[in-house]
């Protein structure tokens, strides 16, 4: 029956157009083409990158993170309450009034303790500021290593070529390039990267885009594998050259904006805004899509292999314009009130100090009155300035 599958599968019509089929695909002249069974190789490279990402975060992120002046969260502990604690994992984390006043019955607490524990407990599930940095230190250093990789597979197959690529259908669509070995890598590798990610997401930090980054991940590995497979070589590095033009300017904004430097995280956050805007809803759409979506029906009968390959594309597009337009959000609130670039993608961590802390606040005020100000438990000395200073 798996043998029935597999044949029905990779039956050439479905992923190939009239003429063409697997056996154009046979290294021959002098000319190496991609294999399915190659892409075995980007599991053990996932598994790799796992590992360097841990040697990495702990040897080279963490001291990075200390010289820049980034230290871990400190966070208030709850009190063990197993009533609380099964209503927190099992039922929600954020209860209702009418949940609130019946878990004060069990518990024996008051509505303000019950809300400072949900709130606090929180807190303590939000990952601190060191692994968000140590994260994105990574991934900066990953893909703007990508995009040199990208660089220089993209000069090779123009020396390669001997011509600068013109984007004609002829150079990207029908799979008759041969395989450079910098293509090889470039691919694996990449392909290696996501699937680490998707192995690791359960421990990443979790933002508000989760859902739509694992559609992502899925749908960047399904169009590296799938262009791999047929041999669309040339389009895919494109498409992957694309992406991480502008990731790496990201990262770098969020290492930035972790360790306290705004100017250099808003004017860098900036710079990754245009690149984005330029690079995922120009080039990539009119450019790129273009050139497979509409030249292929110019000399070939639409296949499954085309709609395929263009749906995944389609795929990525209405992600790129959801991201664009956060992006674009955040870089009109900077450059028209001159408010600092925070990610709205992230969970803040809750204060204390609301209006429901009236208790606490009312006893530090009356500290404050018998001791003077109080900042961080100990007191504020006036160091000789007049008052208006």
């Amino acid at each position: 029956m798996l043998s029935e599958l597999s044949e029905w599968f990779w039956q050439e019509r479905r992923w190939f157009p009239e003429g063409l089929g697997w056996a154009d695909l046979e290294d021959r002249d002098g000319r190496v083409y991609a294999k399915a069974r190659d892409l075995w190789v980007a599991l053990p490279i996932a598994l790799i990158f796992l590992i360097i990402r841990q040697i990495f975060e702990r040897m080279v992120a963490t001291p990075l993170a200390s010289l820049l002046g980034v230290e871990d969260t400190v966070r208030l502990k709850v009190p063990h309450n197993p009533t609380l604690e099964s209503y927190y994992c099992n039922i929600t984390k954020n209860p209702t009034q009418s949940s609130v006043a019946s878990l004060c019955k069990k518990t024996g607490y008051s509505e303000r303790q019950v809300q400072r524990w949900f709130r606090r407990r929180r807190n303590q599930d939000r990952p601190s500021l060191l692994k968000k940095f140590r994260e994105a230190s990574w991934r900066f250093t990953f893909y703007l290593l990508a995009f040199i990789a990208g660089l220089a597979a993209l000069i090779d197959v123009m020396i390669c070529t001997n011509c600068y690529i013109d984007f004609k259908i002829n150079d990207l669509y029908p799979p008759l390039q041969t395989l450079l070995p910098s293509q090889y890598w470039y691919y694996m590798i990449e392909l290696g990267f996501y699937g680490s990610l998707l192995f690791s997401v359960a421990s990443d930090v979790k933002r508000k885009d989760f859902k739509e980054q694992i559609v992502h991940h899925v749908a960047t590995i399904l169009l590296i594998s799938f262009s791999w497979c047929v041999n669309y070589i040339r389009c895919g590095t494109l498409i992957m050259l694309v992406h991480d033009s502008s990731d790496y300017l990201l990262e770098s904004a969020k290492m930035f904006n972790y360790a306290g430097w705004r100017n250099a995280c808003n004017y860098i956050f900036i710079v990754f805004a245009a690149v984005f805007i330029v690079t995922r809803l120009v080039i990539f759409p009119f450019w790129i899509i273009y050139c497979t979506w509409v030249y292929p029906v110019t000399i070939y009968k639409p296949f499954f292999g085309y709609y395929f390959f263009n749906g995944l594309l389609m795929t990525l597009q209405c992600l790129h314009i959801f991201w664009a337009i956060l992006i674009i959000r955040i870089a009109i609130r900077f450059l028209t009130n001159n408010e600092k670039v925070d990610d709205e993608r992230s969970d803040k961590d809750e204060t204390d100090e609301s209006e429901e802390e009236g208790d606490e606040e009312a006893g530090e005020k009356k500290h404050m009155k018998k001791n003077g100000p109080v900042q961080n438990g100990h007191t504020v000395h006036n160091n000789n300035h007049r008052k208006r200073q």
